[in-house]
């Protein structure tokens, strides 16, 4: 209202000085330049909320640019947490690989199995996938078809019968108990409870104590967080296996004690795999000590440390 008031007061004043000296004109002063036509304009005023709304269009990116100490440090540590698993996840996968090519007398897979204490923990994915690699190696299945033979001679579970159908059918039951074991055993349950169903091989000490470090694999196992505890998934894995492979076992061996009996077989059978495992390098570094030793005596040449023993990496392929 009062800029209203000063404007009509200016023009009112204006009419009166033009109708007072209608014919005088305005001329510039000696050396003053005239100025322009617009420059006798009052400028509008900025409308206030066109001004609030400029001020808050340069405010806001200042504000979501701006993060709190406590907000940048959580951003900090989320990306040094998401740096540290791809690089663990790097090292287990480096650690797979090495494992993936590990045999016993070059025949006996070994992936299941590191020797280095410290070794990464392995992703569910990463578990899953050493698993389905074991299972259809040709090692399971050229065991699988010595055992099927083996029953078959002693004509066990004399349901099948005998000729090729009831080969075939100790055949299937056998690598489907296997299967089944180290499917829940080996995946599935250590995925769940995060225990690591690899063997990690002692390798050096006393005998005793190396063969009772193998024989407690079965119940004991190293957990993904680096602590040792109860080994539930093995145990609980292949008593999941016996109790499944009821369904295609006659219906004379589907009893609880049955069930019971083949799941703690299975275990038993895994200590003897892990005794083998921990105790066979020491086998071949013998072996080849007295290689060397009788190949010396027939040269004549002296015996040299490199060939009294061989390095771990040759023993396990």
């Amino acid at each position: 209202m009062r800029f209203c008031t000063f404007v009509l007061g200016c023009t009112t004043l204006l009419a009166s000085a033009l109708l007072t000296h209608p014919l005088q004109a305005q001329q510039p002063a000696p050396g003053q330049a005239a100025l322009p036509a617009a420059a006798s304009i009052v400028d509008a005023p900025v409308p206030h909320i066109d001004a609030v709304a400029a001020a808050g269009s340069h405010s806001t990116p200042q504000s979501t640019s701006q993060q709190s100490p406590s907000q940048q440090s959580s951003s900090s540590a989320q990306s040094q947490q998401t740096t540290a698993q791809e690089t663990q996840h790097q090292k287990a996968e480096e650690e797979l690989k090495q494992q993936e090519t590990q045999r016993v007398a070059g025949i006996m897979a070994t992936f299941n199995t590191t020797r280095n204490p410290n070794a990464v923990p392995l992703s569910s994915g990463q578990k899953f996938r050493l698993f389905f690699r074991s299972a259809f190696d040709p090692w399971p299945f050229g065991l699988t078809a010595v055992v099927a033979g083996i029953g078959q001679a002693q004509d066990s579970t004399p349901e099948w019968g005998q000729g090729m159908q009831g080969y075939g059918k100790r055949f299937g039951a056998g690598y489907s108990d296997y299967f089944l074991g180290n499917f829940f055993g080996n995946a599935v349950l250590p995925s769940l409870m995060h225990e690591d169903p690899r063997y990690f091989q002692k390798g050096s000490g006393k005998v005793i104590n190396r063969a009772l470090w193998a024989a407690a694999s079965t119940v004991w196992c190293k957990r993904d967080n680096g602590k040792w505890g109860p080994n539930w998934a093995n145990v609980g894995g292949n008593l999941i296996g016996s109790a499944i492979g009821r369904v295609y076992y006659p219906a004379s061996e589907r009893t609880v004690s049955d069930t019971v009996t083949d799941g703690l077989t299975v275990s038993a059978e895994g200590i003897l795999g892990a005794e083998v495992i921990e105790f066979w390098p020491d086998l071949v570094r013998r072996h080849r000590r007295k290689e060397a030793e009788k190949q010396a005596r027939k040269t004549g040449a002296p015996l040299t440390q490199s060939n009294q023993s061989t390095p771990d990496s040759q023993n396990q392929k």
